[in-house]
């Protein structure tokens, strides 16, 4: 099972220039690692995380630092499962929040009358970055958390808006 092995990553990079530590740091945000606290991060030792693994190696040993990778076992219960799930639900949660705003950026422009090309691409990347942040939480997401499955029904009401205001869109236009 996903949960009984982990990747911890012991990571060291010097403190100057900064930009080094913050990209390495950024890279173990985007995977989805987990901090333990004072350069130690956990990761699932599944497939998913081994090519963001491989970066933040890279991206340490650019700043003149190293990653020291450790093989892992939690030897009571499931706290890491625990902890990263918590971690994915925030961002389930933010996720969600973003879709509300996406609603009611389409409640706003069919109020307003706004149906126009320009407004419908910009939509249309909206919703197209809320793929992409769905794909990549739903990677990292691999014990499951709570939320996910709302997460997935709010991204499907955001495409059936977009799919109603493209209609809406294309009716406009048409009648000049």
């Amino acid at each position: 099972m996903a949960g009984d092995k982990w990747l911890v990553l012991v990571v060291r990079v010097p403190s100057g220039p900064s930009r080094h530590r913050v990209a390495v740091w950024r890279e173990l945000r985007r995977v989805g690692a987990l901090s333990l606290g004072q350069g130690a991060w956990a990761v699932p030792d599944v497939p998913g995380f081994a090519g963001g693994v491989a970066r933040v190696g890279e991206l340490a040993e650019r700043g003149g630092g190293e990653v020291i990778t450790l093989d892992a076992a939690e030897r009571d219960g499931s706290r890491l499962v625990e902890l990263f799930t918590a971690e994915r639900e925030e961002e389930w949660a933010e996720f969600l929040a973003d879709c509300g705003k996406f609603d009611a950026e389409i409640d706003k422009e069919i109020r307003i009358g706004k149906f126009t090309m320009a407004e419908l691409e910009e939509e249309e990347q909206s919703l197209e970055r809320l793929r992409r942040w769905h794909r990549d939480l739903k990677a990292r997401d691999v014990f499951g958390a709570p939320s996910a499955v709302e997460a997935e029904q709010r991204l499907q009401h955001c495409a059936e808006r977009l799919a109603d205001y493209t209609e809406q869109v294309f009716q406009a236009l048409h009648q000049m």
